[in-house]
């Protein structure tokens, strides 16, 4: 099976869920991208690895882990996220210490904040990215890529609960996860994604 590589395309805030985030992976060579539902702490964690001006005043899990590895030249080579099970995705991290390669799981949320941390790179399969991609429009991306501080109002989606999604047709499905995606609602986004798996 073919790898494919990621980049962190950004994180967006759920409108259906409160305190869950959506972490937008993108593939580096094509258009599709991976949203994946994480927590806010892991979402914080994230971001902090990503804004380079922003240091806690005490470590994080994921600064200590750094930490530790560097102290006993442990590195994370890189992060493959390798299994998608009922919507949840699961990850390894590739590690190395005096030449011997070890394969850690981890949850997909924590692979990353370390990947960027060590400075990795984030694989996927392509299988994955084929069952649980979505193609996110030049004007969702560019709303993605929004400096903070800007609000606007979102016009929300119709379809808010995961319980009505087997009241709906494939159609109505496919019609609802274009919408979400362009209201920035990736949390909403994946859910319909995973409904619409389901049914292939």
């Amino acid at each position: 099976m073919s790898l494919v590589r990621l980049n962190i395309k950004g994180i967006s805030y759920s409108q259906t869920q409160s305190g869950a985030y959506a972490l937008i992976l993108k593939e580096v060579d094509g258009e599709r991208t991976l949203p994946i539902i994480i927590g806010a702490f892991e979402a914080q964690s994230i971001a902090i690895a990503l804004e380079h001006e922003i240091k806690p005043p005490r470590p994080l899990t994921h600064d200590l882990f750094k930490s530790f590895s560097d102290r006993f030249n442990i590195k994370v080579k890189q992060v493959i996220i390798h299994k998608l099970v009922d919507g949840v995705f699961f990850s390894s991290l590739i590690c190395e210490r005096d030449k011997i390669e070890e394969i850690i799981d981890a949850r997909t949320s924590d692979a990353v904040a370390l990947a960027i941390r060590f400075n990795s790179p984030i694989y996927t399969y392509a299988t994955i990215l084929d069952k649980a991609g979505v193609f996110l429009k030049m004007k969702d991306e560019l709303k993605l890529q929004k400096k903070e501080g800007k609000s606007e109002v979102k016009e929300k989606t119709p379809l808010q609960t995961k319980s009505s999604f087997s009241k709906l047709t494939l159609k109505t499905l496919n019609k609802n996860l274009e919408q979400a995606i362009a209201n920035e609602d990736y949390e909403l986004a994946a859910q319909l994604r995973d409904e619409i798996n389901k049914r292939k």
